[in-house]
């Protein structure tokens, strides 16, 4: 019951997992998508129109540009006056101290009647004037865009001209120097006329951007107008200022059309709605057809992230109208998944990934059948990625494919050759170059989600390595084994379609255990010495079981993949050390000995491969026992050790058919017959005798 739940619980938490990871890779493509869904074109000046025919088909006004802008609302700046505010109290005040002063004082003097009079007339010339700031006056006079202010006295405005007004320090030269034939400044300066004089207007800021703002909402923003029906441009013609011009100017109204709340919600469920089922039907393939991609993790998270990324790059491309999306490699997604997974899978994640790009363009017929023809030239030539030339290969041909079927279209669609647009094959080129790349990616996928690719099968192979090269030495017994256990498991994958070089590449490692007590096994063994006959059965059969832990103990000290690892363990399956187990049972007749001590510690194969090296296996150390080699031998041989293999149940939880089996049987009674075949014995030159004399 205990068990039960726990498997119950483990399903919850893959359903949550795959309903997390489908959540959150619907949101974020459709967060990254065009908020717009009227205007998807790309175009830049002097560069010629990539799509169709345009027509207006609304009215829209043809906006002027910011030089434009900028340009004439200076012109109109230039004749603005900005606002100062009068203290209308200032002369008054200025001339109330200047008599408390002189009256509190003894009675005047002749002097006095004659210069009092004349200094209050003088500073309210200078007040109405205009007394500023000694700065702000500097800093209008320097500013050539005003020649004339507008004054404000209390509910009246005017305007007066710049250079007319005074500082507090031209207010006093003013006032010495105005009268000097009848009043002089020697005489006047007695007076401190710097106390009386104190700037009387003021920059007023709120009026005047208010009557700024005014002013530039008058202004006309538009210097034209489309009609509905009018044509904008045609495919081929060349951008200029003036119809690019009128292409932003039908952005920005598109733009506007589409900024309603309403309309955002609506587009906004549309794309959530579009995208969610393409992802459900993309799930539903795994569900239905690649079961084991389903469940893993790391394979779910691979192709969801693969979609996701691809997405959101073409959409952020368009909605920033940064290149062309034609220089994304888009085929490096399906090259990327067949080197992990299979081309079937590759296929439909790359017609999932292109059909959600797609809304992001105003074309998408073009777009996505130049994108899936490619993505299949690219899984054709990218069948077996063994070797960085390959990639090179599948570079050249989608290319290729790219121009060859864009100058088709091209053809279909124009009349007119000059029309044809070059630049498109420029981005084709790019976009194979990118293509190189997938190789440097493939190893940082490897790391992330724990693949092992071909590229890193063929280094592993390579007997050279450190691991394979101390095994020849240690155990060369062991290591021949291996090695025709490689060739023949390699060809039965080959003929029923499983993956040959993993497989050879497993079985090069599958005993790598053996180094650790190599005269136990008797490939290894020397001079006819067998260290099994100083032990029982039991610990005889422990020995040689332990060869399977001490190579996974190997395995992980030597970072090997956990594919390798996989051969390791199930190479033997669960099955028993019979040898040992069968002398145990004949020695002790009537007795069940402890089966626990004679069985590997498994699991059984539970992929094809797998499946494979366990039966070389079984073969090629039986066959170095028989007797004789005839064709009748070797096929006995394979047939009962492989049929004992089914009946015992060791291929029940992996996907080989008995078409499969009977196919790898026939492979491995042909390579056998091939290895132990008879050889010619070669003839000995007689030697002459002398002659007698």
């Amino acid at each position: 019951m205990n068990s039960f739940n726990t498997k119950r619980t483990v399903n919850y938490r893959d359903l949550l997992y795959k309903a997390l990871i489908f959540i959150g890779t619907v949101l974020v493509i459709v967060y990254f998508l065009p908020s717009d869904g009227k205007f998807n074109y790309q175009f830049d000046i002097n560069k010629p129109w990539k799509y169709g025919q345009l027509m207006a088909t609304f009215d829209f006004p043809i906006y002027k540009t910011a030089e434009e802008v900028k340009h004439e609302q200076d012109s109109i700046l230039r004749n603005f006056q900005p606002y100062y505010t009068l203290n209308s109290q200032a002369a008054q005040s200025a001339i109330n101290k200047l008599r408390e002063r002189y009256n509190a004082t003894t009675p005047g003097s002749a002097t006095d009647r004659k210069y009092l009079p004349y200094i209050e007339r003088m500073l309210n010339k200078v007040y109405k004037q205009g007394i500023m700031d000694t700065d702000a006056l500097a800093s209008l006079q320097k500013d050539s865009a005003h020649d004339e202010i507008r004054i404000v006295d209390q509910k009246m405005a005017y305007s007066q001209e710049v250079s007319s007004l005074l500082s507090v320090k031209q207010a006093y030269q003013l006032l010495l120097e105005n009268d000097t034939v009848h009043y002089h400044p020697g005489i006047l300066r007695h007076y401190q006329l710097n106390e009386y004089l104190e700037p009387n207007l003021t920059y007023d800021t709120e009026r005047t951007e208010s009557a700024k703002q005014e002013m530039l909402e008058n202004y006309s923003w538009a210097k034209g107008i489309v009609l509905t029906g009018q044509k904008i441009i045609d495919r081929g013609e060349i951008v200029n200022s003036e119809t690019y011009n009128i292409l932003e100017s039908l952005k920005k109204e598109s733009e506007k059309r589409n900024q309603s709340v309403g309309q955002k919600r609506l587009m906004w469920v549309g794309q959530l709605v579009y995208v969610s089922i393409f992802m459900l039907c993309f799930m539903l393939y795994l569900d239905l057809f690649r079961k084991d991609y389903y469940n893993r993790k790391a394979s779910l998270s691979l192709l969801f992230a693969l979609v996701m990324i691809y997405c959101v790059v073409t959409a952020s491309m368009v909605a920033n109208n940064f290149l062309n999306v034609y220089v994304l490699p888009y085929a490096m997604l399906p090259m990327v998944i067949r080197v992990f997974l299979d081309s079937r899978t590759a296929f439909i994640t790359h017609v999932i990934t292109i059909l959600i790009c797609s809304i992001c363009l105003r074309y998408p017929h073009e777009f996505i059948l130049l994108q899936l023809t490619a993505g299949l030239a690219a899984i054709y030539s990218l069948r077996e990625l063994s070797q960085r030339s390959q990639l090179f290969k599948s570079a050249v041909l989608v290319i290729l494919t790219y121009a060859l079927l864009y100058f088709a279209f091209e053809m279909i669609t124009e009349n007119d050759l000059s029309k044809l647009n070059g630049r498109m094959y420029i981005y084709f080129v790019i976009n194979g170059i990118l293509l190189l790349f997938t190789y440097p990616l493939l190893f940082l996928l490897e790391k992330t989600f724990g693949f092992t690719s071909n590229v890193t099968l063929v280094e592993l192979s390579n007997i050279n390595t450190p691991l394979l090269r101390r095994m020849s030495e240690t155990v060369p017994g062991t290591f021949q084994h291996s090695m025709q256990v490689a060739n023949l498991a390699a060809e039965a994958a080959n003929r029923i379609g499983a993956k040959s070089q993993l497989v050879r590449t497993g079985a090069l490692y599958h005993d790598i255990g053996k180094m650790e007590n190599p005269v136990f096994f008797t490939e290894n063994q020397q001079g006819g010495i067998n260290p099994h006959k100083n032990l029982s059965y039991e610990q005889s059969a422990q020995v040689v079981i332990s060869h399977v832990t001490d190579g996974l103990k190997l395995a992980e000290k030597n970072n090997l993949p956990k594919v390798i690892k996989d051969f390791i363990s199930t190479h033997h399956g669960k099955g028993k050390t019979k040898y040992f187990y069968i002398s145990w049972k004949n020695e002790h007749p009537g007795q069940e000995p402890d089966e626990a001590k004679f069985t590997y510690p498994g699991p059984n194969p539970f992929t094809k491969e797998q499946a494979i090296l366990m039966m070389a296996d079984a073969v090629e150390a039986a066959s170095r026992s028989l007797p004789e080699y005839t064709e009748a031998s070797i096929g006995n041989l394979v047939d009962k050790i492989i049929d004992s293999q089914v009946d015992e149940g060791y291929f029940k939880e992996c996907p080989i058919t008995f078409k499969d089996i009977a196919t790898v049987k026939e492979v491995f009674k042909e390579k056998l017959k091939t290895i132990y075949h008879t050889r010619i014995s070669y003839p000995e030159l007689k030697k002459e005798e002398p002659k007698k004399e």
